[in-house]
């Protein structure tokens, strides 16, 4: 990206912030947020948000660090976990709020969003799952988890498909900004 992304602008804030944002604005009962790169920047912003802080010190192995670095920050009462990476701030509270709802529905342990067919993000796990990821080989990650529990699998269909796209390039990040741009010109001009 040639500079940090999680600071890269986003509707008037940082990406990280936005996805803390949506995080809050859901039907979460808490935040932890999983620092790696650029720690002490991310950090200095996020710091006036209600989130509790943990720094992975192995994040260049893998997301499965990070997640797993968030999951010993959580309460022992933790009765689930929402998984959402960082550079993912299109996914809104309502679609956060859909994998709840789904889980509650469901009684499914694992709750993914399905667009289209496909996977994304974010992830629901339930509490009873944590030794089960402390476990799980890095190389592998999270999608271990649900290929070896399929029967606790719940897809969750939607028809954002936000839950696919995260940014990783700074043409992904372009890419994003032009779809934001085009729906406030239909709403500015629709008003």
């Amino acid at each position: 990206m040639g500079s940090p992304k999680m600071l890269l602008p986003w509707m008037g804030r940082t990406i990280i912030e936005q996805v803390i944002e949506n995080a809050l604005s859901s039907n979460v009962s808490g935040v932890v947020l999983v620092l790696g790169a650029e720690s002490d920047g991310i950090k200095s912003i996020t710091s006036r948000y209600d989130v509790v802080h943990c720094y992975n010190a192995d994040y260049q192995s893998g997301m499965l660090s990070s997640v797993r670095c968030g999951l010993k920050a959580l309460p022992e009462d933790c009765t689930a976990v929402v998984v959402m990476p960082g550079d993912q701030p299109m996914i809104g509270a309502d679609e956060i709020n859909r994998v709840i709802a789904a889980r509650k529905r469901s009684g499914k342990g694992i709750v993914v969003p399905v667009y289209e067919g496909r996977r994304g993000h974010p992830l629901l796990i339930d509490g009873g799952y944590r030794e089960e990821v402390m476990a799980l080989p890095e190389k592998e990650g999270l999608r271990a988890l649900a290929a070896r529990y399929p029967g606790d699998v719940f897809e969750a269909e939607t028809d954002d498909p936000s839950v696919l796209r995260d940014i990783d390039t700074r043409d992904d990040y372009l890419n994003e900004q032009n779809i934001i741009n085009k729906r406030w010109k239909r709403r500015s001009d629709s008003n």
